[in-house]
């Protein structure tokens, strides 16, 4: 307690003292102690106001961190303090305020219990003398009357001053009025007495308060319902409690706190006014659903664990799994599709197809050896660990750099990696994305170089490579091919941007689609997949925005499984997004790159001595375009399509020079799979043939040992060992 007495006590005591001397009432010293305080913390509070308007004007672009970079916490960590600093947040502002309220509750509370040494400023010496005194005539020790001593003695004198008679300090105690409006604050409230009203009154003011700011506290209005009572019900419950177990004085305080708090937020919002320093929408309520549309999703989500639950119980059942697929959603079985042809067609291979969409067509197919599985994001990650199978094939990269690992049921899983763009593997994905796949399919020569460039410079063991084409692009140029002849009138320009930061749907979409609409081409806009699922309220709002130019010259398309308006467009704009090399090799028409901040995932690209085809392509399949020159996009477009067959004979070429296996892109892919997986086979039937030999072996010793000779036994015993070594050594070459 003497830490506590120095600390807090002792300074906190003179404020006491001098507002008891001013006022010589103790209920008001502790009244104008709240006022106070409020007053010398409201510098902090009107900081932690701005801190908190600062937050809400940035809290759009952290959301937009977190989805942007949703899986790699340390980049999002990295890209969010990066914000702060350059906004001029802190948490720290936001804290103080309620930091600096625990020295002062903690003093105050020393005050209350020792108003004989704060507020009558009594020596210590005299404090010892009464306080033997109370405790030999209530027949007890000193330690015994805890931490209320003081406040004891004021009882005893009260009741008995004639016991005290002639001890120094008594008339002072017996002036000494702890009375406010009847009640005695120096008691600590019970349920049988009046001094119930302060636990009351506390956690009535607490719930003001929480109302107050629930409704006007800039970081609070647009919590959910359930967060802002969660948090208000607990308040009023800790205010009740506190001012329960605490003498009433401090139940004063807490009450006056909470009503002074109420002040400080209007006069605080009135110097700093969130309506005018933060953007409108920040205060729009989000959509609410119904209660039908609750049940709906309850519904739905009931269905999808119990699909999950039987999926996996199904997968796990069956033995001697040898490939699997896994996608992330319905619209990557587009980059699968092609193997899987293949695959069904010259083989009897049995394909399990893993994904964790629940309404992927695959779940709905009835091929016989295509086998469909739903295993959700969350589930996924135990149901990796587990996975017992020969081969893995998938786009997700990151393997186990974030929340998918490799199996620790088999070690000797095969995972393919094949990817679903035909861009570089070394600026497009993170660093690290690809160490931990066994076998690479490489779509191009760019992919291989890029592999074995980074295993150099990093010293990485060396990968297995397929050569393999794209089949993407196989069924996007028959597709092409299907459509005959296209003259559109008018153009058609297809804006299809990236998602990540700083893409064109964020940067400078508007002197895009205006110019384009005012010159007369038909304009499609194609947001990303991702950028779709990631960034709900920006489509609404982006809808909203042209909802008045939508019609036969302007469309937002956001169906993905169809890809005929892209290949039918006579142009592509784009960022940074490998939508513009589908296109152009597809149909042999250029595009137009917007020079928006490059989308960089690995920041260590420069130190693979290659240059990335997002970047050298840009230049040989159309034309780039920088921010201050959007004014000649119209002018750039138009001599784009009037040199139409320069370009068609030139996008040939490059696709001639970049990708394997064109019109028969899966032939190599497939026949990877289907010959690595016929010798896994061959392998362990040749293995299970030995051992079951062995076995017979052992047997047939067991049952020959008592009938030979010694000398036959030795002879037969090294016989056997000699096989075992034989087929360990086989065992080995195999591996």
């Amino acid at each position: 307690m003497s830490v506590i007495n120095t600390v807090f006590g002792i300074p906190f005591g003179y404020l006491m003292y001098l507002l008891y001397q001013l006022s010589k009432n103790y209920g008001m010293a502790i009244l104008l102690f709240t006022l106070v305080t409020k007053i010398l913390m409201f510098p902090l509070s009107l900081i932690s106001q701005k801190n908190a308007i600062i937050m809400a004007k940035i809290q759009p672009a952290l959301d937009d961190i977190r989805r942007f970079h949703a899986g790699n916490n340390p980049l999002i960590m990295e890209e969010q303090k990066k914000l702060f600093k350059e906004e001029g947040y802190s948490t720290w502002k936001s804290l103080v305020p309620l930091l600096v309220q625990i020295p002062i509750i903690l003093g105050l509370i020393h005050v209350i219990y020792h108003p004989l040494q704060h507020i009558l400023r009594l020596d210590a010496a005299t404090l010892d003398l009464l306080l033997n005194k109370t405790a030999q005539l209530l027949n007890t020790t000193r330690e015994a009357l805890g931490s209320g001593a003081e406040l004891k003695i004021i009882e005893m004198v009260a009741e008995n001053p004639a016991l005290f008679q002639g001890m120094s300090g008594v008339e002072k105690i017996l002036a000494l009025d702890m009375q406010f409006l009847g009640a005695d604050l120096s008691h600590i409230p019970s349920f049988s007495s009046l001094l119930i009203l302060f636990p009351i009154l506390s956690g009535a003011s607490a719930l003001l308060l929480a109302v107050c700011q629930n409704r006007h506290y800039v970081l609070q209005i647009t919590q959910s319902a359930f967060r802002k009572w969660s948090i208000s019900l607990f308040l009023v419950a800790f205010s009740f409690f506190f001012a329960l177990i605490l003498p009433a004085g401090v139940g004063l305080y807490w009450i006056a706190g909470n009503l002074l708090s109420v002040a400080v937020l209007f006069i605080c919002n009135g110097i700093y006014d969130p309506k005018k320093l933060v953007p409108e929408s920040y205060f729009q309520p989000k959509g609410k659903r119904s209660r039908k549309e609750k049940e709906e999703e309850k519904t739905r989500e009931k269905a999808k664990k119990a699909r999950q639950k039987e999926d996996r119980r199904r997968f796990m059942a069956i033995k001697g799994k040898q490939l699997v697929f896994y996608a992330e959603n319905a619209s990557y079985y587009r980059y699968f599709k092609g193997f899987i042809d293949y695959i069904l067609k010259h083989s009897e291979l049995v394909i399990h197809y893993v994904t964790s969409d629940p309404e992927d067509p695959v779940l709905r197919n009835d091929h016989p050896r295509l086998l469909g599985y739903y295993i959700g994001p969350v589930a996924l990650i135990s149901f990796m660990m587990r996975l017992d199978a020969d081969m893995l094939v998938m786009t997700m990269p990151d393997l186990e750099t974030y929340h998918i690992k490799r199996s620790i049921v088999r070690k000797d899983v095969e995972y393919v990696y094949l990817d679903h763009g035909m861009t570089s593997f070394h600026l497009m994905l993170k660093k690290g994305a690809l160490d931990h796949f066994d076998t690479i399919f490489c779509y191009g020569p760019n992919h291989a170089d890029e592999v074995r460039e980074t295993e150099r410079v990093y010293g990485l063991p060396r990968k297995k490579l397929v050569k393999t084409g794209y089949p993407l692009l196989d069924q996007m140029i028959e597709g092409a091919k299907a459509l005959g002849p296209i003259q559109n009138d008018p153009k058609v320009i297809m804006i299809a941007p990236s998602w990540q930061k700083d893409n064109i749907m964020d940067f400078c979409l508007d002197d895009l689609i205006m110019p384009l609409l005012q010159t007369g081409y038909r304009v499609i806009l194609r947001p990303h997949p991702e950028y779709v699922k990631r960034f709900p309220d920006k489509m609404e709002r982006l809808k909203t925005r042209y909802e008045k130019h939508l019609g036969p010259y302007f469309d937002i398309q956001t169906e993905y499984q169809k890809t005929e308006s892209v290949y039918s467009a006579d142009l592509v704009i784009t960022d940074w997004s490998s939508i513009a090399q589908e296109f152009s090799y597809a149909t042999k028409k250029p595009s137009l790159f917007i020079n928006t901040p490059m989308k960089i995932m690995n920041p260590e690209y420069q130190k693979i001595p290659l240059v990335p085809l997002d970047i050298s392509l840009r230049d040989e399949i159309g034309r780039s375009l920088d921010l201050e020159q959007l004014d000649t996009l119209p002018a750039l477009i138009e001599s784009l399509m009037n040199e139409g067959e320069a370009w068609c004979r030139r996008i040939e070429q490059v696709v001639s020079d970049n990708i394997y296996d064109v019109g028969r892109a899966a032939e190599g892919g497939g026949r990877y799979i289907i010959e690595t997986l016929s010798k896994k086979k061959h392998v362990q039937k040749e293995n299970d043939e030995k051992q079951n030999a062995l076995l017979e072996l052992d047997h047939t010793w067991e049952a020959m040992r008592s009938q030979l000779s010694q000398e036959e036994a030795v002879m037969l015993l090294k016989q056997l060992e000699d096989f075992q070594r034989i087929t360990n050594e086989q065992e080995g070459d195999h591996a």
